[in-house]
């Protein structure tokens, strides 16, 4: 069965019918038509760049906060009083 691409509560490739299936989840559509149209394509395009901009996003926040607790636990390992540099605010000796 050839599932359509639905945008807008209309049909993307312009078909019409009581009983044609239709759904909103890119990965489903089944019809080359849907699949060739500018709003479909549109659609994709924004997934593949939102997905794109998540990656980014969670590499680089978990880059920066890996290096920040390492650093915080190799300074509280230290004996003594060991002072933390600017930007660990509220801890102005471990």
């Amino acid at each position: 069965m050839v599932t359509h691409f639905k945008v807008a509560g209309h049909l993307a490739c312009g078909h019409h019918g009581n009983n044609l299936t239709s759904t909103v989840e890119l990965n489903r559509v089944k019809c080359r038509t849907c699949r060739n149209t500018d709003a479909y394509k549109e659609a994709r395009r924004n997934q593949r760049n939102a997905s794109r901009r998540a990656a980014r996003k969670a590499r680089s926040g978990q880059a920066s906060n890996d290096w920040r607790s390492a650093w915080t636990q190799r300074l509280n390992a230290l004996p003594g009083l060991q002072r933390l540099p600017r930007g660990f605010s509220g801890q102005p000796f471990v």
